[in-house]
């Protein structure tokens, strides 16, 4: 590359990050994978879209479909809330990085609750998710929300029908706070429910949740702030009731330390502290090491780097965690030394 083409190159970012070929508009770069980030994401495609004129296409199918579709290399990024161990991810020759951290949020359908009014634990959510709780009058329930006129009607369970990396998560968290949990269903992205009925995606059964009086499921905190749900408190790991809000979801995202995850593998559930949300999440991008062609592997980089350094204001109004600096630096300088086409760096 000639000083000239550095000089045009290295403009193109506040960050400095210089890619390895000149882009080309007109191409469409295509995604796939987690309906946890999907709503940051497909307003980051619009906002970038509209300044840059590139064309990029996202489809929310689920973080199994994500990762099945990444390794068949049927798109040209998969996306997951169910990270990879650094095993699994050279087993394949992937490269993943976190974009963004949120919350899952409890929401239930009970005539009279209202948002934020219903306190559960997460004991208390594996037994009704067993199907050892099954009426909304339980004693169990009862004895948390003695103020709360909780009627005798039967808790309808929803939840993912799909591969999710929502339900890896949400599972990874019951399993950390109930015996019976560990012992039984587990963690997985796809499990044997114990009963309920199944929704697609995280919008799926944030819907049937809307339909279906009596209902209790677990969505992205997006999907239940947007619909409008009566989502609940949580009792976190310090035995405190918290409220699903920005502060809550910052004071556990921050005890984690992304330079000491390997392959930057970070479970963020029932982290420690008086404020910390119990359900939290990363969602990751992932990508081959090994790209086929410099320039559509510069612009994918090109539109997370936007998205860095940009798409921070997009994703704090939908609640979402951004990536603190110390790790997006962590990234774009794995991007230097991981991502390459044709054995040449496509970052410099």
């Amino acid at each position: 590359m000639n000083f000239a083409v550095k000089k045009v190159m290295a403009g193109i970012f506040a960050s400095g990050l210089v890619f390895g070929a000149l882009v080309s508009h007109g191409q469409m770069i295509n995604g796939a994978g987690a309906s946890f980030p999907a709503p940051a994401y497909q307003k980051w495609i619009a906002a970038y879209s509209k300044e840059t004129g590139e064309k990029i296409n996202y489809q929310s199918v689920g973080s199994g479909a994500g990762i099945a579709q990444i390794k068949a290399k049927t798109v040209d990024f998969g996306a997951s809330d169910e990270p990879l161990t650094k095993e699994a991810q050279d087993k394949d020759g992937l490269f993943q990085f976190p974009m963004l951290m949120g919350a899952i949020v409890m929401v239930v359908n009970v005539p009279g609750v209202e948002a934020g009014k219903l306190k559960l634990s997460g004991e208390l959510v594996a037994d009704i998710f067993l199907e050892n709780v099954k009426k909304w009058n339980d004693p169990t329930i009862v004895s948390l929300n003695p103020d709360l006129k909780l009627p005798d009607m039967d808790i309808i369970v929803v939840h993912r029908a799909d591969a999710s990396g929502t339900t890896w998560n949400f599972t990874n968290y019951l399993a950390k706070v109930s015996k019976a949990w560990e012992k039984g269903p587990g963690c997985a992205n796809q499990i044997a429910w114990p009963c309920g009925l199944g929704g697609y995606t995280n919008a799926g059964v944030a819907q049937n949740v809307k339909k279906q009086r009596g209902s209790i499921g677990y969505v992205e905190s997006a999907y239940a702030f947007e619909n409008k749900m009566a989502y609940t408190q949580m009792k976190n790991a310090d035995g405190k009731f918290v409220m699903p809000e920005v502060s809550s979801f910052q004071a556990a995202a921050s005890n984690a330390d992304w330079s000491k995850a390997p392959g930057l593998y970070m479970v963020l559930t029932n982290q420690p502290g008086d404020k910390s949300w119990p359900m939290m999440a990363a969602t990751y991008i992932i990508i081959y090491k090994e790209q086929k062609d410099a320039a559509t592997a510069a612009k994918i980089l090109k539109f997370f780097d936007w998205a860095y350094s940009k798409g921070t204001p997009i994703a704090s109004k939908l609640d979402y965690i951004p990536m603190p600096e110390n790790v997006t630096d962590l990234v774009k300088k794995s991007w230097k030394s991981e991502i390459k086409a044709g054995g040449k760096p496509v970052v410099q």
